[in-house]
């Protein structure tokens, strides 16, 4: 029985990189002739796979973080959610969110000024509405998703008519 919840974590770890957390759920659902594995053999065959190397979360949690901010551009509220629904520990997320540089301002205004453009059509008011949601939702926190939009939002009108009254000087 043991042979065959260690093949059913492999072929699931070649899918998908899990979580001990997560890899505990699935030793804990598995059934074989209506038995199910006890806890002290699901933390054996834990033991022996993160002794392998087969799991491993803080290996997991930094892979994560590279991707959540390279291609999600995500920041460190969301980043640290993700995690911690992977039932990666509080210790090791804190650890990997520590690797990240300090530069949230400047991911959020990258996003932001990708957005921007989009958003051109719409009136001043809701535009900066809109672009510091996107932001939030990415996680980043008020302050730095507002400051983020409206930077992106004055660059990318600069150069535009403005709508409105113009008042011309006429001396």
């Amino acid at each position: 029985m043991r042979e065959a919840a260690e093949e059913l974590l492999v072929r699931k770890l070649r899918s998908r990189s899990l979580s001990i957390s997560e890899s505990r759920t699935v030793l804990k659902g598995y059934e074989h002739d209506g038995t199910r594995l006890d806890s002290g053999a699901v933390d054996d065959i834990l033991d022996d796979f993160c002794r392998r190397g087969y799991l491993d979360d803080a290996l997991l949690a930094g892979q994560l973080v590279t991707s959540g901010v390279e291609r999600k551009g995500q920041g460190r509220v969301a980043l640290s959610r993700a995690l911690a629904q992977r039932g990666i520990p509080r210790d090791v997320v804190d650890a990997a969110l520590d690797e990240l540089p300090d530069d949230d301002a400047e991911r959020a205004l990258e996003y932001a000024r990708t957005k921007a453009r989009g958003l051109s059509r719409l009136d001043g008011d809701t535009a900066l509405r809109r672009l510091v949601g996107q932001l939030s939702r990415r996680g980043y926190n008020g302050s730095v998703a507002m400051t983020a939009a409206k930077t992106a939002l004055a660059e990318a009108s600069f150069g535009r008519p403005s709508s409105g009254v113009r008042f011309v000087d006429s001396d």
